[in-house]
């Protein structure tokens, strides 16, 4: 399988991981606010990251002091939010992501609408649901990788 970016990471901040942090949080802040999503902020540093293709993000609860009510992701991937009541942790927070763009990717390939969200122009579907596809791929291989969740 070709990769869009590497599996073998660390997970190791860079010098320039402030900066990319900072930009990706604020992607991430735009988006919220852009879906309508109220929220309490959005953590300061990514809850999981592979610079500089992935963040994801832990979103507070405007109800409930420091607890975690979605999980946002951004980067070289669509950025996109979810409940985390999907989701315990950052880990099944990837997997989520990955089993719902494969689902949209599916739609795409049959051509058809799905029921939820906009997919955009369907001349582009074909383009579009192999790069979802593969991010989703990859979300998984990362989710997957014992060595990238040992202190979890």
């Amino acid at each position: 399988m070709t990769h869009l970016f590497p599996i073998n990471m660390k997970n190791e901040p860079s010098a320039t991981e402030g900066k990319w942090f900072k930009q990706e949080r604020q992607k991430v802040a735009e988006y919220l606010e852009a879906e309508g999503c109220q929220h309490a902020g959005v953590a300061e540093d990514p809850a999981f990251f592979v610079e500089p293709y992935v963040t994801l993000w832990a979103v507070l609860s405007p109800k409930h002091k420091n607890r975690v009510a979605w999980w946002a992701i951004s980067g070289d991937v669509p950025t996109d939010y979810m409940s985390s009541e999907e989701a315990e942790g950052a880990r099944d927070a990837l997997l989520y992501f990955s089993e719902q763009w494969r689902e949209v990717a599916g739609y795409m390939r049959r051509g058809e609408e799905h029921p939820e969200m906009d997919l955009g122009d369907p001349k582009h579907w074909p383009e579009l649901a192999a790069a979802l596809e593969e991010r989703a791929g990859i979300l998984e291989e990362y989710a997957n990788d014992e060595d990238a969740w040992e202190d979890e």
